[in-house]
This record gives structure tokens, C-alpha cells and sequence, in this order.
């Protein structure tokens, strides 16, 4: 079995850490807040704080920014130093692929593995084993630390080397959030002209409309009104400045992730950063019904 360190303790690196846990691996966990650590440790998870990190074949990482993975990597004193050769580094967090790409050859040049493994499920595909996941690294990598990611994921798809799982989340959260706008004002529509949200939902997704938005977060999250979905605005405005920014690196004039990006940070207020990432949908929704009483 892999010895697995997991840095970084929120609601989906404290899950990931427990699943695997529970599914036989030798795991500790760290963060460099108490309380995080203080809470999984409640729950049976050996944690250390992040100057007593462990020797281990495996560290994953599950933190905000990429930002915060170059801290835990390259400073105080972090893992390029601490990490036993050939250990493997597994950032599981939506990362910036430019700076993914050059902190793998940092850390492919000092001896270490590299894996981006961007995932999608939330807190509850975590807690479950169930997440989805998007890895960038070579196939030996992929083949070592397989028994782990099995324990953690449903669904796992190598889209190519370092960098490249970052690069398709990046896409992938860009159509989501883009998928939450147009669905909201198609169900908007509907509303307005007298069809049921839910009837509205039924129909597209029994057509070529239909999305994972449609089907699953709007009666999930959005109609159920329950925004518990884990994941936040500021995280997907984030993740939606990254896309930008990969795409204006590249060159590529894309006028509809420009209108996406424009959208989402509108109104700050309105969700908030804090506030669960599906109500973005809230305010135009409640623009048809304003127009329905007038």
C-alpha cells in the first residue's frame, strides 16, 4: 500500500484524505490552519502540521491557488527538499497550467514524479470515492499511484502530459459556468412565457440542450434551493480568470469566454464570493418572476 501525505485539509482534501483512509492506505493530513487539522484528527486522521511533514511515496495536494501549491513545493522549505526521491506530487487543486507545467519540471528535475489531477464531485464525490478526475502526467506515473486514485475517483482520464489535466478542468469549469448562465435564462424564459421550471428542465433534458447543469445542479442545487453544492462564486470567478488567461497566452480571440468571464463578476454582491457557485442562476431567475408580478 502507498504511505500518502494529503496537504491541504478543506472539505474535499479532508474527504479525499478520510476515503482513503478508510480504504486501507497509510494517510496524515496537514494544513497550516488548527482547526482544520483539529477536525479530521476528530475524526481518526493521524495530521501533522506542515513543518512535520512526513516521508511518503505520495503527497497529495488539495489547495486554493496555484499560488498556494508553488508555496508548499518550492518554500518553507517545501517538498522539493523534503520529498524522498521518486515520491510522486499530486495536485489535485484547479491550478494554472503554466505554472503546473513549471513546477513539474522543478519537480521532475530533483528526482520527484508529477501528476495534476484537477477533479469534479465536490465534498460529496469525495467523501464517496466517487469524484471524477483529469490527469496530466506520463503513463508510468499514472500506472504507480493507480490503486490510489481507484480508491478516489469513479471516472479517471489521462489528456496528456504535465499541465494538460489543468488545461481540459479549466475548460471544463468555463462551460459549466457558461452552461449555468444560458440554462438559467432559458428556464427564465420558459417561466415567463408560462411553462414550470421543472417542466422547462424535463423538456431540454430530453433534447440536444441538455447539460450536467440541467440535469443534475439545476434540480439539485438550484430549483431545490439548497446551494450546498461545496463549491463556491469565488472559486469558479477564479477558475474563469484562468481560462482567460490561458486563452489571451495563447492568442486566441474567444469573445463568448470574454462575455462568461464579464457575466460571473457583473455584481460581487450578487452571489457573493462566499456564496455557492449555482447562484449565479438566482438573480436571473428572479428577473422573470419580477416581470411576471409587473
Amino acid at each position: 500500500m502507498l504511505t500518502i501525505t494529503v496537504i491541504g485539509l478543506g472539505q474535499m482534501g479532508g474527504n479525499m484524505a478520510l476515503t482513503l483512509k478508510a480504504a486501507g492506505f497509510t494517510v496524515t493530513g496537514s494544513d497550516v490552519f488548527e482547526p482544520a487539522r483539529s477536525r479530521l484528527a476528530e475524526q481518526g486522521l493521524a495530521v501533522v502540521t506542515p513543518e512535520a511533514l512526513p516521508a511518503s511515496d505520495v503527497y497529495l495536494l488539495s489547495l486554493p491557488t496555484s499560488a498556494h501549491v508553488r508555496e508548499v513545493i518550492e518554500h518553507s522549505p517545501g517538498l522539493l527538499k523534503l520529498a524522498p526521491k521518486g515520491s510522486v506530487i499530486v495536485d489535485t487543486s484547479t491550478s494554472d497550467p503554466v505554472v503546473s507545467r513549471k513546477l513539474a519540471e522543478k519537480v521532475i528535475a530533483a528526482g520527484l514524479q508529477w501528476l495534476d489531477a484537477p477533479v469534479s464531485g465536490g465534498p460529496k464525490g469525495a467523501a464517496s470515492g466517487k469524484l471524477g478526475m483529469l490527469l496530466g502526467g506520463d503513463t508510468a506515473t499514472i500506472e504507480r499511484v493507480n490503486p490510489m486514485l481507484e480508491a478516489m475517483s469513479a471516472k479517471r482520464t489521462h489528456v496528456g502530459g504535465p499541465g494538460c489535466g489543468h488545461v481540459v478542468k479549466l475548460a471544463n469549469n468555463y462551460l459549466c459556468a457558461a452552461h449555468l448562465l444560458t440554462t438559467a435564462e432559458a428556464v427564465a424564459m420558459a417561466t415567463k412565457a408560462g411553462v414550470a421550471p421543472a417542466a422547462c428542465l424535463a423538456g431540454i433534458n430530453s433534447g440536444s440542450g441538455r447539460s450536467a447543469v440541467s440535469e443534475v445542479n439545476f434540480p439539485e442545487w438550484v430549483l431545490s434551493e439548497r446551494f450546498d453544492s461545496g463549491f463556491t462564486t469565488g472559486l469558479m470567478r477564479k477558475d474563469l480568470r484562468l481560462a482567460r488567461d490561458a486563452a489571451e497566452q495563447l492568442n486566441i480571440p474567444l469573445g463568448l469566454l470574454n462575455a462568461v468571464v464579464d457575466a460571473w463578476h457583473a455584481n460581487a454582491n450578487q452571489p457573493t464570493d462566499s456564496d455557492d457557485f449555482n447562484h449565479i442562476a438566482t438573480p436571473i431567475l428572479a428577473r422573470a418572476t419580477q416581470a411576471e408580478e409587473k
